[in-house]
């Protein structure tokens, strides 16, 4: 009976060893002659050592659990296509990708194919993979390639696969969300999904979707008979066996880093997790956007909760490596220049309900030097100030930011380059800097306020999920 392993988001997880052993360990029990290992993106960065590396220690993992076939992420191209073709090239799996393309619209790689089809216990099983079409701009260093509609993409490949006469069509998305409208427009057995970090285990149309949510906590495991998928389990990665081997070889990959020098202690551990970074203030968020800040003295500090990586809370000696790791990009501090009213709307942008991007009630504004009142009910903004004062619609302001919110229309789509007007280090060195200079204990202070009956806290900041 074939089974199909499904993995997905491991992003930063590579910098902790034991957890990626963990990982590792938990595939490596699964498999097996009837079992497919599955990638759906994101699985090669970011991270600490995906920084260093160019995403290149994901092969340690990939080797290690005998990877069968991927798709790619947004970060799978991080380091640019030729990194990204690179490591395609050196890893184990088969690399299935139906809309992504070059430049000049050929194929996006050699070594990369639309649907391939694995026979497992004596049935075929065709794949094909779909990539979020908006990744140029949520990825600038994915700005040059081609990606086309996914679904028509599906539906081409979906065709094909029937042609070659497969048993069973599994779509490998990192469509996120849209995997309901993949499953609507493709008959296919099942989706194995991941872009959302939130766990699915779903059924759209009577196809089932899968997401096992990121940094490597779980994964899917899919049992096919001869009428399509019967079982369903899910397998935490907590309490399974180490694969050594692949721990010792990114401790290995650490060691080399020198990233390991004390910029600060901090003895109130700081929560970086995404449940606390979506809901609203937290003072990972005030320490970011306070560095920012500082950094180029702007009026306004603003940083995306979606930049904050998940991770280990920041606790006693914090080295450059933890702040690398809670902001893993090499994208740059830069000041903008915005009017009263502009700023008011980047402001309002902090709501999912206004930019329509990510889960209906994520929050995605950390700010310093400004207090935010905002209405979840009415999606309004009540008030706004900073420095103590009501923001004037007809003056300027500066905004201390990270250069891809000035690229990027998925977030905070007022704020463009043209807003540009300064630049400062890359937003880790920016971190360091301040936490030598400045120590590392941010508190909460009433900079976010969110009200209504959907609000995580009756008219308080709540750092907590519901």
């Amino acid at each position: 009976m074939p089974r199909l392993l499904h993995y997905s988001d491991v992003e930063n997880v590579y910098d902790d060893p034991v957890s990626v052993g963990r990982l590792a360990g938990t595939l490596r029990g699964l498999n097996g002659p009837d079992a497919v290992v599955c990638g759906t993106g994101d699985n090669t960065s970011p991270g600490v050592l995906a920084l260093l590396d160019r995403g290149r220690q994901a092969l340690d993992l990939f080797e290690a659990i005998d990877a069968d076939v991927a798709t790619f992420g947004n970060h799978d191209f991080d380091f640019g296509p030729d990194a990204t073709r690179s490591l395609v090239a050196d890893s184990p799996q088969t690399w299935v990708s139906a809309n992504v393309y070059g430049p000049d619209g050929g194929r996006f790689a050699a070594d990369v194919v639309p649907w391939s089809v694995e026979s497992v216990d004596g049935v075929r099983i065709g794949f094909f993979g779909v990539t979020d079409p908006a990744t140029p701009s949520l990825n600038p260093m994915a700005e040059d390639l081609g990606f086309t509609d996914p679904y028509d993409a599906a539906e081409r490949a979906v065709a094909a696969l029937r042609d070659a006469g497969v048993d069973r069509i599994v779509a490998l998305s990192h469509l996120g969300s849209g995997d309901d409208d993949l499953a609507r427009r493709v008959d296919v057995d099942a989706i194995l999904g991941g872009h959302v970090h939130a766990e699915r285990n779903d059924r759209v149309d009577d196809t089932p979707l899968l997401r096992p949510g990121a940094n490597g906590h779980a994964v899917f495991e899919v049992a096919f008979d001869a009428t399509g998928p019967i079982r369903i389990a899910r397998h935490t990665t907590a309490d399974a066996t180490v694969a050594d081997d692949v721990a010792s070889a990114l401790r290995e990959r650490a060691a080399d880093a020198g990233l390991d020098e004390v910029v600060a202690r901090v003895d109130d551990p700081v929560d970086r997790t995404d449940a606390a970074v979506f809901r609203g203030e937290t003072r990972i968020g005030n320490f970011v956007a306070d560095a920012y800040r500082w950094a180029v003295d702007a009026d306004v500090g603003l940083q995306n909760s979606g930049g904050i990586r998940d991770g280990p809370a920041l606790a006693g000696g914090v080295t450059v490596a933890d702040l690398v790791s809670v902001l893993p990009f090499e994208e740059r501090v830069v000041e903008a220049t915005v009017t009263g009213a502009e700023l008011r709307q980047i402001l309002a942008e902090s709501a999912a309900a206004v930019v329509d991007f990510g889960e209906p009630d994520w929050w995605h504004g950390h700010v310093s030097g400004v207090r935010v009142r905002w209405d979840d009910d009415a999606n309004r903004l009540l008030s706004a100030r900073v420095g103590g004062e009501p923001i004037d619609p007809g003056a300027e302001y500066t905004v201390a930011t990270s250069a891809y919110l000035l690229h990027t229309s998925h977030e905070f789509p007022t704020l463009r380059e043209q807003h540009r007007t300064d630049e400062g280090d890359v937003q880790y060195e920016v971190l360091a800097d301040y936490a030598r200079t400045a120590g590392i204990d941010p508190e909460i202070e009433g900079r976010v306020r969110r009200v209504g009956d959907r609000s995580p806290s009756q008219g308080a900041t709540s750092t907590t999920p519901e």
